[in-house]
């Protein structure tokens, strides 16, 4: 039999407890006059930055920023039609990136006490160690499973060796591309309790697809 190309696909993936908690919070403030709006969310939020530097000198905060500011105001109407009295509005929009998942419960907690801030997003993921890690972990993984499977197809030929021809992500051997798998990451629930939440981070799973050519005699 002469040499036969085939051509296959290897998956892989794992699951690895996230580490880190992007959070994201709004301070808003309105009201009729603008300086007394200003300076209500330039205290606020200066009591949420405190609170993020004491957790940055603890160890469980790795990074902090104010991401924005936004002063504004606008003349709301009435369910009659009518022009109401000019409303002036000022947020701050602050993030952080927790590592320690009870630190973050504990001050969301203490955050969302006040009505003046809403918690707009909290993103689980992986160290960037930990996820350079894994992806390569999980690629070899992929890439080996490919492997397996052209040598299984030789061996059904009755052919002797696989030699790899071609490996590459997977849609870049095919002739329309496909999106790549994504490292997808999935929030469990979060349960109010008292002053404070209860956050259980969650699994992140990684995932490698690759395709291979491989010549088999």
């Amino acid at each position: 039999m002469s040499d036969v190309v085939i051509t296959v696909r290897g998956e892989s993936s794992a699951r690895v407890r996230a580490e880190e908690a992007a959070v994201r919070v709004t301070v808003s403030v309105d009201g009729p006059s603008r300086g007394p709006v200003v300076e209500q969310a330039q205290e606020r939020a200066s009591s949420v930055q405190d609170g993020l530097v004491a957790h940055l000198r603890s160890g469980e905060v790795s990074e902090w920023s104010s991401a924005r500011v936004s002063v504004w105001s606008d003349r709301p109407w009435n369910a009659e039609g009518a022009q109401l009295p000019l409303v002036h509005h000022a947020t701050v929009e602050l993030s952080a990136t927790f590592i320690d998942a009870g630190a973050l419960s504990w001050w969301l907690g203490d955050v969302t006490e006040s009505d003046d801030v809403q918690v707009t997003s909290v993103d689980w993921r992986l160290s960037p160690e930990t996820r350079a890690r894994t992806e390569r972990e999980v690629a070899a993984e992929a890439v080996h499973v490919a492997v397996e499977r052209a040598t299984a197809y030789a061996d059904a030929l009755g052919l002797a060796s696989v030699a790899a021809v071609e490996i590459a992500d997977a849609g870049l051997l095919a002739t329309r591309p496909e999106a790549p798998a994504p490292m997808g990451a999935r929030l469990m629930a979060a349960s109010a309790g008292g002053s404070s939440f209860s956050l259980q981070p969650p699994e992140i799973v990684v995932t490698s697809v690759v395709e291979g050519r491989f010549r088999a005699e």
